[in-house]
């Protein structure tokens, strides 16, 4: 088969292999897991913060409960979600991410946690290990998101909930396009500025700008077999919380 008739998937708004894809978005990960608060505040104008604490809200964590935060290199989520008891395993394709998520509970003095180097579209744990999955901001850098969702459910036990939180395109007139600009047009020089990289950053906003509108990333989760999918918008869908049960 030749390249042209190979399947290709998006980066950001190019068209690649998917391993081209997964070694690029790798290397967008390796490069900027040092300024990775940095990144976030730079995207989100500093809300990213508020965002994750509500994210952390509605999955509820709970003291032993086996939760996979899947994505959670940096330990963002998994700090909050230990605080409130549960077991988490830290997963993430990128070692860089996950050293600076080691770093960080150790400078916090945040110990329990497990931390595991693994592809969201191949884990290696068995089926039904997990009472609870989350993924924040890091769904639209898998390369097949579709099979990610499946491993997701598959590792789930019954009753085990799915949470994810994620960019999407605000319908709120007006703020979106204030927010486009500022994305497109600031956030890559913010980038260039303080960590150097510019290509990363426009990357990270094509990829958002990429990614599916609610209703068909809500439907693409209740393929995946989750029951009673819902999306809760946050700024009229600049972000969402996305959640499925495995039943």
């Amino acid at each position: 088969m030749s390249q042209d008739a190979r399947e290709t998937v998006s980066f950001g708004y190019e068209e690649v292999p998917p391993e081209e894809k997964t070694r690029r978005v790798g290397a967008v990960f390796s490069g900027v897991a040092a300024k990775y608060d940095v990144m976030n505040d730079a995207m989100s104008v500093g809300m990213h913060r508020l965002w994750k604490d509500r994210f952390v809200r509605a999955v509820k964590p709970r003291a032993g409960e086996a939760v996979l935060d899947m994505a959670g290199g940096t330990g963002d989520i998994a700090f909050r979600m230990a605080a409130r008891g549960a077991s988490v395993t830290v997963a993430d394709i990128n070692q860089e991410m996950l050293d600076v998520g080691i770093e960080r509970a150790m400078e916090r003095g945040i110990d329990g946690l497990v931390w595991s180097r693994q592809n969201a579209e191949e884990l290696s744990y068995p089926d039904r290990v997990f009472d609870a999955y989350t993924i924040a901001f890091g769904i639209r850098n898998v390369t097949d998101i579709p099979k990610a969702l499946r491993e997701a459910h598959r590792v789930l036990n019954y009753g085990g909930r799915f949470f994810c939180l994620e960019f999407s395109t605000t319908e709120w007139p007006g703020f979106r396009e204030v927010y486009d600009a500022y994305s497109h047009k600031l956030v890559p020089k913010i980038g260039q500025a303080i960590a150097g990289d510019a290509d990363s950053y426009r990357y990270l906003i094509e990829s958002i700008r990429r990614f599916p509108p609610m209703p068909e990333f809500e439907r693409m989760i209740g393929e995946a077999g989750f029951a009673r999918t819902k999306v809760e918008p946050i700024l009229g869908g600049l972000v969402a919380i996305h959640s499925g049960w495995k039943v």
